[in-house]
């Protein structure tokens, strides 16, 4: 007897983990900032020559969270500061031309512009687009769905935009990360009062100068809130 997608009840069953890397670099056409994502392209079968996540089977002495960081850094050279868990991907129709079942543990990094610039390009390593990806091998559109759903969702009420930015920035350029991945504008007034209101900032004594405008106040998040919370949760 077969179950959905041709996997047989007692098919081996491997683990894999997976990475969704976002990075705010400019769009090819307008120009604005928007995110992207890195994929790499499968030198083999199932899905040859189609784009798919950085990503590999579980070491069998490794951690979840180090076996992404591993695969990362020999797929695309990236060592993101911020590494989430996203969700566990298990459908028994990802693989349907395999006999072996793989569930899949994603993670979710966030990297700044001049760390994406430094990661690793080439023929089967190319930036792209998130919103306009081509079709990705087995169910990785999905997940990148999923992943885009959950960053847009987070950014409103976290920190977690501070994986994008340097130690300080101005307001505005806090509120640029915000709005590309919001894909909205925010109304400059509205959104100082809301993050101040939030006390997710600590103001410095330092200022932004250059340029036509007067000097912009320079802020920090408040370090003692972290970008993820895991509760009494700690990997490895």
């Amino acid at each position: 007897m077969t179950l959905t997608g041709g996997v047989v009840p007692d098919a081996p069953l491997s683990l894999a983990v997976s990475t969704v890397i976002f990075a705010l670099r400019p769009h090819p056409r307008t120009r604005l900032p928007v995110l992207w994502v890195p994929l790499v392209r499968r030198i083999r079968q199932p899905h040859q020559g189609r784009w798919a996540l950085p990503g590999g089977p579980l070491g069998a002495r490794e951690g979840l969270a180090a076996s992404a960081a591993r695969t990362l850094q020999e797929t695309t050279r990236l060592a993101p500061r911020h590494l989430e868990q996203l969700y566990a991907f298990g459908g028994l129709d990802r693989a349907p031309t395999t006999a072996e079942r793989t569930v899949s543990v994603v993670y979710w990094a966030l990297v700044r512009p001049e760390e994406a610039d430094a990661g690793a390009v080439g023929v089967n390593v190319r930036w792209f687009v998130a919103d306009e990806l081509p079709e990705l091998a087995f169910d990785h559109s999905l997940i990148v769905e999923y992943a885009l759903w959950r960053l847009r969702n987070k950014v409103e009420y976290s920190r977690i935009a501070a994986a994008f930015l340097g130690e300080s920035f101005t307001l505005a350029e806090l509120r640029g990360v915000h709005e590309a991945v919001l894909q909205r504008r925010l109304d400059p007034a509205n959104f100082r009062r809301q993050i101040e209101a939030s006390g997710r900032l600590v103001a410095t004594e330092e200022f932004r100068t250059g340029g036509r405008h007067r000097p912009a106040r320079l802020y920090r998040h408040d370090r003692t809130i972290h970008l993820t919370d895991n509760g009494p949760l700690t990997e490895s």
